[in-house]
């Protein structure tokens, strides 16, 4: 669940065992916002072809090392085509199922935020509104008091409250169930960021935090609700939050694998237990489905129009060009205007992509999380040209 903010533009954090990612918080937001059009491609991906998209993947596999790569894109005819490229297991050689399911990591905040933001529709919660209200005395720690912190600024990362992803192994990953209540924990162990609202910083934290709060006002586990009033509302296939105890992938995948740095092998990490990310970045779906989410998400399927608006109004991150707002990025195209997703890491999986007002969608997955720049921006500007076509 890698950070995609100005402490790192990812879009998650993911547990990393108390070290960042290699690539240094500053230069990795410089290269995942910066609009792609203005990256030069490497000679790998300078090759004619007659689908750039396709080219992009094959290029991904080819010269990053990714064991496979695979995306859905829907054009401005309203046209979808499924890409596949590399192998859906090291070991054996298998295809790579089209559509396969992912583990979508922090995507898994758009679903969190959009129930959130169907409550304050409903009267039930405000954004407004401090996290002590509906969580009385659990949210403390040095400099960290849920009297000062708003359920606005925890969708929009300006809390200050420190992420606990930076806090967990991934090696414990496979085996390890964690609680909400353990995550919040592991956060509260460390000082704040820095004081409510003074600043943007993308923590996991948040999420969890958000998600509790909606527990505890509904009486009703999170996975619930995001399947009633998300995945079975607008008809998502091929998504689910996984159950406690769950480490597989339920349809037809690519296996998942990891390396925290580029010299050391890759290691099977398909089956996981995802509790790590929660709230933050427990879910599975495909990029079809990703796809259908934000679409219908931008198209007011899901919220009234006042949430919606409340959704989209970002705060910038960094100096990129690119803004965050409740649990939604907007990010800058090479060809005019912006496009509206999030993306998401968990060890195994890394998915980019989004979708623009006029009905242009792009969701893209990985098997492996990047460790190093330059992969991260041939995945950007493929989404870019998927969008831009």
């Amino acid at each position: 669940m890698r950070d995609q903010a100005s402490q790192n533009a990812l879009p998650s954090r993911r547990p990393r065992g108390g070290r960042r990612v290699a690539v240094s918080a500053a230069a990795a937001l410089a290269v995942t916002v910066i609009t792609a059009g203005a990256l030069a491609p490497p000679a790998a991906y300078a090759d004619a072809g007659p689908d750039p998209v396709q080219q992009g993947l094959n290029a991904m596999v080819r010269a990053d090392g990714q064991p496979a790569a695979l995306g859905s894109v829907k054009d401005r005819a309203g046209r979808t085509r499924t890409y596949t490229a590399g192998v859906a297991d090291l070991a054996t050689g298998a295809k790579v199922p089209a559509n396969g399911q992912v583990r979508a990591g922090s995507n898994t905040k758009t679903f969190t935020a959009v129930v959130v933001l169907q409550l304050v529709a409903e009267g039930k919660i405000g954004l407004d509104t401090m996290v002590e209200t509906y969580l009385p005395g659990l949210v403390r720690g040095e400099g960290i008091d849920g009297n000062h912190i708003t359920v606005r600024q925890l969708l929009q990362h300006t809390s200050g409250l420190p992420d606990y992803g930076l806090h967990i192994d991934d090696n414990v990953l496979p085996d390890r169930y964690f609680e909400p209540r353990d995550l919040l924990d592991i956060a509260l162990q460390h000082k704040a960021d820095f004081a409510p609202g003074k600043k943007w910083a993308y923590s996991n934290t948040n999420y969890v935090v958000a998600g509790l709060i909606v527990q505890k006002i509904t009486h009703r586990p999170l996975a619930e609700l995001i399947d009633q009033r998300v995945i079975q509302r607008i008809g998502l296939r091929h998504t689910y939050f996984p159950a406690p105890g769950d480490k597989t992938i339920r349809e037809p995948h690519p296996k998942g694998y990891h390396r925290k740095t580029a010299d050391e092998p890759l290691r099977d990490f398909t089956e996981i237990d995802p509790s790590a990310g929660w709230a933050a970045g427990q879910m599975i779906s495909t990029n079809s489905d990703l796809n259908l989410f934000f679409g219908a998400l931008l198209g007011g399927r899901l919220l009234p129009d006042a949430q919606l608006a409340q959704m989209r109004t970002t705060v910038p991150v960094g100096d990129t060009g690119a803004g965050y707002g409740l649990g939604l990025m907007s990010r800058p195209l090479s060809c005019g205007g912006v496009y509206w997703g999030h993306g998401g890491d968990i060890a195994g999986y890394e998915t980019r992509g989004g979708v623009t007002d006029d009905g242009r969608a792009v969701s893209l997955a990985v098997t492996s999380i990047p460790v190093t720049v330059e992969p991260i921006r041939h995945l950007e500007k493929v989404v870019d040209t998927a969008l831009c076509r």
